[in-house]
């Protein structure tokens, strides 16, 4: 019997600011987190954008993106995403252009639709925007285009310097029908946000199978699920650290959006039963306990979703135990061998 490939495992990085400690913490934490990935053969890490929230770190993604790669050697990194509607696509185009002419081979440009932050936020990042005008469909095609510019054409008028012509690898992000819909049109891979809005998953993928277009990109359909992995040593103590990312939701739909709370024993005390069910439905694509539990979670989502790269997110208070759930989670997802 021939061996099937495995599929690829990867890192998604929210670079947290745990209570007490500050972005420059949350940075060599992630640092840390990504020479370990490097180590272990996670295939790809991605860091997200989000804006005004005092418990993430990575809103400069571009620039957090390069503290990474120079200190990592063959790890594939990336934004997972940049939330296109906060700049001007030649902005980006320069911006990772940069990025893959110092570390060729070893950039993604992961884009998204949403501003990653409430709309003071957004009126603050792109004060000119006079209007809900969505542009989104143009200003990826814009960026694909340069990428993708033949050296023998004539030059645009306006070019990314560097960018244009790089090849630089595009994917789209979402976690509604909509870039399901669009990353079919376009041929480009497609990344679901099941982490946090799980309930459109499968009509997505499904959707983005069915009307999948070929294109110079991409042949077939390629398309990444990803899901929370808290995993430790025992049942129990990954569920005392899962309560940090349970409590993190519960602020942030009170509107009160901050660190990274630490973990505690028994969260009855702090959540509502409406509070309680709402966190869990939005944190229902979760895998939390240990190793073998966790590898029984990663073969079932496999089996479910067909996926042709999951990606994996842990929000975990302690430097030390969110390494040690990552390296628990590989080891787990190398088992299914």
């Amino acid at each position: 019997m021939t061996e099937k490939k495995q599929v690829p495992l990867s890192v998604l990085d929210l670079a947290p600011i745990p209570q007490g400690a500050t972005p420059r913490d949350a940075f060599h934490s992630s640092l840390a987190l990504a020479q370990q990935a490097e180590k272990l053969g996670f295939h790809r890490y991605w860091l997200a954008e989000h804006h005004s929230m005092t418990g993430i770190a990575s809103a400069a993604t571009s620039v957090l993106i390069g503290y990474l790669a120079a200190h990592t050697n063959t790890l594939h990194l990336g934004s997972g995403g940049v939330m296109l509607p906060n700049h001007a696509p030649l902005v980006i185009a320069e911006q990772f252009g940069t990025l893959a002419s110092l570390y060729p081979g070893r950039i993604d440009l992961g884009l998204g639709r949403a501003p990653g932050s409430d709309q003071r936020t957004m009126m603050a990042l792109r004060r000119h925007m006079s209007g809900p005008v969505d542009t989104f469909p143009q200003d990826v095609q814009q960026l694909t285009d340069w990428f993708d510019h033949p050296p023998h054409q004539e030059q645009p008028a306006v070019q990314p310097v560097p960018g244009l012509g790089l090849q630089l690898p595009v994917w789209l992000l979402g976690s509604s029908l909509y870039s399901a819909q669009l990353a079919a049109q376009l041929g480009l891979p497609f990344a679901f946000a099941s982490h946090f809005a799980p309930d459109m998953l499968f009509q997505a993928l499904h959707l983005y199978r069915e009307k999948f277009q070929p294109s110079a990109r991409l042949e077939k359909p390629y398309a990444m699920v990803c899901i929370n992995v808290v995993a430790a040593d025992s049942e129990r103590d990954a569920r005392f650290l899962f309560t940090s990312m349970q409590q993190q939701f519960i602020n942030l739909r009170r509107g009160k959006p901050g660190p990274l709370p630490a973990p505690v024993d028994n969260m009855d005390n702090i959540w509502s039963p409406s509070e309680q069910f709402g966190v869990q439905q939005a944190l229902s694509m979760s895998i939390i306990g240990d190793r073998d539990t966790v590898r029984q979670g990663l073969a079932g989502l496999l089996r479910e979703t067909q996926a042709d790269e999951i990606m994996v997110n842990g929000q975990i208070f302690d430097t030390q135990a969110r390494l040690n759930s990552f390296a628990l989670t590989k080891a787990a997802y190398d088992d299914l061998r």
